[in-house]
């Protein structure tokens, strides 16, 4: 962390995936008058590798973008080119697509938890920060051997595919894992309250966190793919945004605009607008995160007892497409993931990742304003932002490295 006269910098922020740079302007009693986040992370350039291939590449190419989130990814990617494609997947796969999603993001929520325990747990209280760790390991174990057996892979899951998922697990599959996630409703009830009254205790100061945008979320747990308004969505590269100059040349992702403004994405977005959780700010994200975990594993105790391990998994589709768009939604841990994809005549022609943080990187800086700059790292991690997938692209000169201009990817 450096100390400027009227600035604090912290670049990079900790205890999150990628890199970001928070600025803050202070006023003389260290309060946060202006607050800029923005990422520093190195292009990936996936999309532009997607354009030009077969639609088959998109999904296992798309789940590289994150090693965090690469299930998500997957299934956006998926669910545009089933779109794109005009591919209607059989009730089976849907239903496993659904199971994938809520187990991945059971796990993805637990990865968090063991993120921000440091904030949460005094320093010398061993035992504890060592009781949540566990609680942590327990539900990952049982959530990522859940995608393992559905998906191909925990990583790269490979039986995801375009028309559905390449098979429909077994009976026996089915038992146990409907035995494991009945038999982990108990250690996640213990964890969730756990964190809850960790949260609780710790006393963030009241409104910390607290930004005034909309939210942002299609669904509560899995995604619906008519959310996405193409018409309301604007995107703007960071120069047009932040109000300095030097942020707007180094920042390496656009500006997403729905509506015209930034909004919010993630957990508690989710609950504000499907179960009437209206509560705002750094607490309530780290609630509504540790809430939704008991509603991916009941989800997912649902599914397998109407999962038919029989029925068919796998549509039929013309692979070489119309050229119109399809557009693939996604409830992911930090928010809705939303992919864009046309194809024609075999090849993508056209391809973009609208990520989570993405959406979030607008208003992550504002929600620092107000409080003293301590608790500025407390309302980033509060977020859970995912740098890698949400960088574009940086233009530099060739002679001098120095940044000349952002460009989006796409152009």
């Amino acid at each position: 962390m450096t100390h400027l006269s009227e600035k604090i910098v912290i670049s990079p922020t900790s205890r999150q995936e990628g890199h970001a740079e928070l600025i803050m302007e202070v006023d003389d009693e260290g309060i946060v008058t202006n607050g800029k986040y923005f990422s520093i992370t190195p292009v990936r350039g996936l999309e532009k590798m997607v354009t030009g291939k077969a639609p088959e590449s998109a999904p296992v190419l798309c789940q590289r973008i994150c090693g965090v989130c690469p299930v998500p990814h997957t299934m956006a990617s998926a669910e545009a080119m089933d779109a794109a494609l005009g591919i209607e997947i059989p009730k089976a796969a849907a239903l496993l697509r659904e199971l994938i999603i809520a187990s991945s993001n059971l796990n993805s929520h637990a990865i968090h938890h063991f993120l921000v325990a440091p904030d949460l747990i005094p320093a010398d209280d061993v035992e504890l920060f060592k009781a949540a760790v566990d609680s942590v390991s327990e539900i990952r174990k049982t959530a990522q051997y859940a995608v393992d057996m559905i998906a191909g892979e925990g990583i790269h899951p490979s039986d995801i595919r375009i028309g559905g998922l390449a098979r429909n697990i077994s009976e026996l599959a089915r038992r146990k894992l409907y035995a494991r996630f009945n038999a982990l409703v108990p250690k996640v009830n213990a964890h969730v309250e756990l964190i809850e009254n960790l949260v609780l205790e710790k006393e963030f100061p009241k409104g910390l966190g607290v930004v005034n945008a909309p939210v942002f979320a299609s669904d509560i747990i899995y995604g619906k793919n008519d959310f996405f308004d193409l018409d309301r969505f604007t995107e703007i590269v960071p120069e047009v945004w932040y109000d300095d100059p030097e942020v707007g040349k180094r920042a390496c992702t656009t500006i997403p605009l729905y509506d015209g403004v930034n909004v919010e994405t993630g957990p508690r977005a989710r609950l504000d607008k499907f179960a009437g959780y209206k509560e705002r700010g750094v607490t309530s994200q780290h609630l509504a995160r540790a809430r939704e975990m008991k509603t991916y594993l009941s989800r997912a105790i649902a599914i397998l007892d109407e999962l038919d391990t029989s029925a068919n998994t796998m549509a039929d589709f013309d692979p070489r497409g119309t050229g119109e768009l399809g557009v693939g939604v996604i409830e992911a841990p930090r928010g809705t993931d939303i992919h864009m994809a046309q194809v024609k005549d075999g090849k993508t022609q056209f391809y973009s990742a609208l990520v989570p943080t993405t959406w979030n990187i607008p208003t992550m800086g504002p929600a620092t304003e107000g409080f003293h700059y301590d608790w500025g790292a407390h309302v980033i991690r509060a977020y859970d932002p995912c740098l890698s997938c949400a960088t574009h692209v940086m233009v530099v000169d060739d002679e001098d490295k120095s940044v000349i201009k952002n460009e989006m990817v796409r152009i």
